[in-house]
């Protein structure tokens, strides 16, 4: 039988100019695409199928879509034949880096005027989750950023904050004001009764402990809900 599975050549074979490290060199990241940077952090493929047509294969089956590539965990790398733990670890320590670039640079020096800034600081945080998480923007009197805590994970429909550990950890930073954060991996961002008891609860903690609520988030994928726009706060 006629074998008419293609002929995939080995990077080495590739002329210098189509080398993704090569190129990187002489023209610098910015002109690599998106499968050639990927190629770059996972190194080599295997024997049928090599580095650059398999970083095309990863972005396929998410669409071309960097987001989709971010959401991916360590057993969704491991089902690709030639990747095993060292490389699926890379790709997740440089994907976690880019997040984390991303929070750096839009905090620093930062004042959070309105819900925008808000969701702008913790998107990256709480946009690509599958489950539910709270967490809590801690700021000082000039409503500058000073830290964003964790303070519960959940499941897919809900998660339970628990008020004195949310106080407790605010009033440990001398924390002034706050805004509450939260995610709904469904993207239907309308708040439901819990959502609303919790924010009226913490209101009137919070303002008997002499801290500002400012503003209650439910981030989604590419939107958000401010219960301060709302008129809710």
């Amino acid at each position: 039988m006629l074998n008419t599975t293609p002929f995939i050549r080995k990077m080495s074979d590739w002329s210098e100019a189509d080398r993704p490290r090569e190129k990187m060199l002489q023209q610098g990241a910015e002109s690599l695409s998106d499968a050639e940077l990927l190629a770059i952090l996972l190194r080599s493929g295997t024997g049928r199928e090599n580095v650059f047509l398999l970083s095309q294969r990863i972005l396929s089956d998410c669409q071309g879509s960097l987001v989709r590539l971010s959401r991916l965990q360590l057993p969704d790398l491991l089902r690709y034949d030639g990747i095993g733990k060292t490389k699926a670890l890379t790709l997740l320590a440089a994907l976690e880096l880019g997040k984390r670039r991303r929070v750096s640079e839009v905090a620093e020096g930062k004042v959070v005027g309105n819900s925008r800034d808000a969701y702008e600081y913790i998107q990256d945080r709480l946009s690509d989750l599958d489950h539910e998480e709270f967490w809590v923007i801690a700021l000082d009197n000039k409503h500058r950023v000073m830290e964003k805590i964790r303070i519960s994970i959940g499941g897919m429909t809900s998660t339970i904050v628990d008020s004195k550990l949310l106080f407790k950890q605010l009033l440990s930073r001398n924390t002034m004001a706050f805004i509450l954060c939260h995610n709904h991996p469904s993207d239907y961002l309308q708040p439901s009764a819990e959502d609303m008891q919790l924010t009226k609860t913490l209101l009137k903690a919070a303002d008997f402990l002499g801290i500002r609520m400012l503003d209650h988030l439910i981030v989604g994928s590419h939107s958000y809900f401010s219960f301060k726009d709302e008129g809710v706060i």
